[in-house]
């Protein structure tokens, strides 16, 4: 998804076979080029091929695994990588996660793209990598960035289907599986891998489980309950997500209420329908079955408290807007698409100092949140 190669900032040269990599003397083969780094200085066309460091043909060949897929060579680049740095892969993953957690995302994605390269079949690498595309998606969709979300969605669950797919089988595979599907609403497929995840796991002796093992365990199972006593792996509901996510409503809310005549206290039914009347624009029917959400066990999420203000701020009535709105806050106090809506609010009260501020912390939170960035242009365009 970078719109410029990275394969534009390496050349390819042949090496001398005396050629010493660092402390290292490894035997090059002369008859292979060899990739290397571009230094900064170095103008197009024209490069230092006399005083070639040790380190520029490492990244140039990490560039090269990284982005050249079908290079004839990759093994031997990979042969040179490994025995100049024994320890590149543990470092490199120790790297990317690390970059995950921080939200470094595109350097995080070349050095998951760099470790698939050294080593293709390992299915640790590509379970960490549906993860990085999971969050990546995750943080995208929370800025307003809908279609590039999809599109990490669609790479992320690629690669769990890998991870799932890995002899002998790795049980987190499924553990993380089974929370993207929960996110996607997918909840036939999401007990699917926590039934498998349980399946791997629940023989294990007690003396052998630490103390997160036996968590994981245990809120598997607690998921799979849910599941199962809400029915929520019913055709329709999985059905109802997928109309009114792709913008079919009625279709939607058709499905919805099929599963709603027999499954009258599953606030996440509730929730569903709510959503798609909202979409629909018919607010005061969205609040009813909000309203009902709440009733049945969804006052304990935050996106029911925030889909209640956005339509009781359609209607006009901010006071229960703000109400809600504050209540959401209070569960998820990081979630910017509340704090958003605080902005929004607070410019229907004709407030926009703190309107300013609202958007403003929004983006210190996601800097790139397009939704509060555009907000705060209009702002200073009215000052």
């Amino acid at each position: 998804m970078n719109p410029s190669s990275p394969l534009e900032t390496v050349y390819f040269i042949n090496i001398p076979k005396d050629f010493k990599f660092s402390e290292t003397a490894l035997q090059v083969d002369p008859t292979i080029p060899l990739p290397v780094q571009k230094k900064q200085q170095d103008a197009p066309g024209n490069y230092d091929t006399e005083n070639i460091a040790p380190e520029q043909i490492l990244a140039g060949i990490l560039t090269v695994l990284a982005y050249d897929k079908h290079n004839e060579h990759l093994e031997y680049y990979r042969s040179i990588i490994k025995k100049a740095r024994p320890n590149i892969f543990k470092e490199l993953t120790e790297a990317a996660i690390l970059k995950t957690k921080n939200e470094d995302w595109d350097f995080a994605e070349e050095l998951f793209m760099t470790l698939l390269g050294l080593d293709p079949e390992n299915c640790g690498t590509k379970l960490n990598l549906a993860l990085f595309l999971d969050q990546r998606a995750e943080s995208y969709r929370k800025s307003g960035l809908y279609e590039d979300a999809d599109a990490y969605d669609n790479d992320a669950l690629s690669y769990y289907n890998d991870a799932m797919n890995a002899e002998p089988a790795i049980p987190d595979a499924f553990f993380n599986a089974g929370f993207f599907y929960l996110k996607q609403h997918n909840f036939h497929e999401a007990k699917g891998a926590f039934e498998t995840y349980v399946a791997l796991t629940a023989d294990t002796q007690d003396e052998k489980m630490d103390e997160n093992a036996e968590y994981k365990l245990n809120r598997a199972q607690e998921i799979l309950n849910k599941i199962e006593n809400d029915n929520m792996d019913d055709e329709a509901f999985s059905l109802a997500y997928k109309l009114i996510s792709s913008g079919q409503e009625e279709k939607g809310l058709e499905a919805i209420r099929k599963f709603l005549t027999n499954n009258q206290k599953v606030w996440n039914a509730w929730f569903l329908c709510g959503w798609g009347l909202r979409r629909l624009g018919r607010y005061q029917d969205a609040l009813t079955a909000f309203n009902q959400a709440l009733t049945c066990g969804g006052d304990t999420n935050s996106d029911t408290y925030n889909e209640l203000a956005i339509c009781y701020m359609e209607e006009g009535n901010l006071e229960k807007a703000k109400e809600s709105l504050l209540k959401a806050f209070t569960l998820s106090p990081e979630d910017t698409k509340i704090i958003s809506n605080l902005g929004y609010l607070s410019l229907k009260q004709g407030d926009k100092a703190q309107a300013q501020k609202y958007f403003t912390t929004v983006l210190e939170f996601d800097p790139n949140d397009k939704i509060a960035a555009a907000e705060l242009a209009k702002l200073e365009t009215q000052e």
